[in-house]
């Protein structure tokens, strides 16, 4: 039987600083060690393949999702033994968020951006109540933080909602958090 999965968002590319790569490793290592498994994008470079790497070299389960548009361009692993490929990218996020217990974003660029908003707005219409949790790895998320309040201050958000989304500092919060979540180990 596998282990409860956490949905991990995070950048194909690697960003500009080591320690981006380094807390994706981190946080792969610190998924095992918890007793998760993996929910990715199915990449194997960047932010996205340091979490992957990381949780196959500690002897993690991981399942990629990965559109069939992507991996025709080469951008899916081929290493893993649960690579699903699916029609589009509607269909990668709706299976990534049923295989997962919650989701961590790390950081990343537009899609990451998307795909945590797009959660976050379904945990706001009341579509499930898993975990998000957002590694500010180095300072990274400060500019979404001082948005999310910037429209809790203007009436966008209510308290609620902002309180939908947790911003941690360390790898070490962020599994603590996703430990809480209904169905982790």
């Amino acid at each position: 039987m596998s282990p409860p999965r956490v949905c991990v968002f995070c950048g194909a590319g690697p960003g500009t600083r080591p320690e981006f790569a380094e807390a994706a490793q981190e946080f792969g290592e610190a998924l095992v060690a918890a007793g998760f498994g993996l929910v990715f994008g199915a990449g194997g470079v960047g932010i996205m393949g340091a979490v992957s790497d990381a949780v196959i070299k500690s002897g993690g389960d991981l399942v990629g999702v990965i559109p069939r548009s992507l991996m025709d361009r080469e951008y899916g692993r081929t290493d893993i033994a649960d690579l699903r490929v699916v029609g589009t990218m509607h269909e990668r996020k709706a299976l990534m968020h049923e295989l997962s217990v919650g989701f961590a974003v790390l950081p990343g660029g537009l899609g990451t951006f998307e795909e945590f908003f797009e959660v976050l707005t379904w945990a706001q219409l009341g579509l499930h109540a898993k975990p998000i949790v957002v590694v500010d790895v180095g300072g990274y998320y400060a500019p979404l933080v001082e948005l999310l309040d910037h429209a809790l201050e203007s009436g966008f958000l209510t308290a609620a909602d902002r309180r939908l989304v947790q911003v941690v500092p360390s790898v070490a919060a962020a599994i603590g958090i996703l430990r809480a979540a209904p169905g982790a180990p």
